[in-house]
């Protein structure tokens, strides 16, 4: 992989639109192409430089990974994926994506080979909870896709036969055209590009060299994700066509809402409701965590909303660094259901706070000074 800026290569800014990232691709592309330059070692290297950084740079997943961790932010695949295999598909098939039919663009259009495509790519949705997230778990999925069939070993022709080369394009998959200084090539109206014929199909694929069945696969779902991490299996995509190599398989997370804990970045939050007594003389709480029970000791006279922070009980990021914090918010509880007695005590426990600049409730008493200096400014 170059190790060259890729927006230098491309000769544009790091805030160019795709449609000015297509037009200086192309235009490297049709000076620096090998057959515009036989024989021009060169001139090969930066085409390929060029397809490189076009084809990292044009996928908006890609790019992001490049502009906050650089190359190595895509090499040997992109975030977490498996496999380690780069992205696949080749440098072929984004040249296609742009050029069409253009100087042979199709795999294997310059070798007299079939044409091969690349199988597509696969997305799993799949589901965990919290603590999963957190710690990290493996989970067994099972994918419908296609693959190659076994009775024809993908090429589907019947088994004790096999493909025939197509006699109206001679196996490249594509008919020529030569209009002035450009050759133009055409998908081959015969084989439909695939540079072959089969006359007598496999029973198994009907000629496809693919079926569709359903596979199980054990993914190592690392401790720390969240919701929109995403998961690469390179190769666990879909088969590809006439030989070609298959795509690839991205596992998107989410994650299930907890009845005690919420999750932002790396730190856990929770709700602890405490009783009249334990705000007002103080205590200890037992509070979960997802590691285990710990005691949370309260300070006399604790307001509702106030929060505390236990360092260290909340998450390990997935990509490295510090773990995040648990923090507690502690809401006051209003007893619901009081006997008479209780009533009867509540009320004079109120009366004996009752008398004088009472120094118990000192927010009650500058609210309610608050209220009386607005009022009185709206009567001036």
């Amino acid at each position: 992989m170059s190790k060259r800026d890729y927006y230098e290569i491309l000769g544009v800014q790091k805030n160019a639109s795709q449609a000015e990232l297509k037009k200086a691709y192309r235009r490297l592309a049709m000076k620096y192409h090998p057959d515009r330059n036989p024989d021009d070692q060169e001139s090969e290297q930066k085409f390929k430089e060029a397809k490189e950084a076009y084809e990292i740079i044009s996928d908006d997943q890609k790019r992001a990974a490049y502009d906050q961790f650089g190359h190595a932010g895509v090499e040997g695949g992109a975030g977490m994926g498996a496999g380690g295999e780069g992205f696949g598909g080749g440098f072929g098939d984004i040249f296609e994506s742009v050029f069409g039919d253009m100087f042979g663009g199709a795999a294997g259009a310059r070798g007299g080979r079939s044409r091969v495509y690349r199988g597509a790519d696969l997305r799993y949705d799949l589901s965990l909870s919290l603590e999963d997230a957190v710690a990290g778990t493996e989970e067994k999925l099972r994918i419908p896709s296609h693959v190659k069939c076994k009775v024809c070993n993908g090429t589907g022709a019947k088994k004790g036969s096999s493909p025939t080369t197509c006699s109206t394009c001679g196996g490249v998959g594509q008919v020529r055209m030569q209009q002035g200084f450009f050759s133009v090539q055409q998908t081959c109206p015969n084989c439909q590009g695939t540079g072959q014929m089969i006359k007598d199909p496999c029973d198994a694929c009907h000629g496809e060299g693919r079926i569709q069945e359903h596979k199980t696969l054990s993914v190592k779902i690392p401790a720390g994700v969240d919701s929109g991490d995403r998961i690469r299996l390179s190769g666990e995509g879909e088969a590809g066509q006439n030989g070609g190599p298959p795509g690839d398989l991205y596992v998107q997370i989410s994650v299930k809402a907890h009845p005690i804990f919420s999750r932002e970045d790396n730190h856990l939050f929770c709700e602890v409701p405490i009783s009249i007594t334990t705000a007002a003389l103080g205590g200890e709480l037992e509070v979960p965590t997802l590691s285990g029970r710990v005691m949370l000791k309260i300070p006399p006279e604790t307001q509702s909303g106030k929060q505390f922070r236990l360092a260290g009980k909340g998450v390990k990021p997935v990509r490295g660094g510090p773990i995040g914090d648990l923090h507690c918010r502690v809401t006051v509880e209003t007893p619901v259901n009081l006997t008479t007695h209780q009533k009867d005590l509540l009320h004079e426990f109120e009366e004996s706070m009752k008398g004088g600049n009472s120094p118990h409730n000192p927010k009650s008493k500058s609210w309610f000074e608050s209220v009386k200096h607005f009022f009185e400014d709206l009567k001036a």
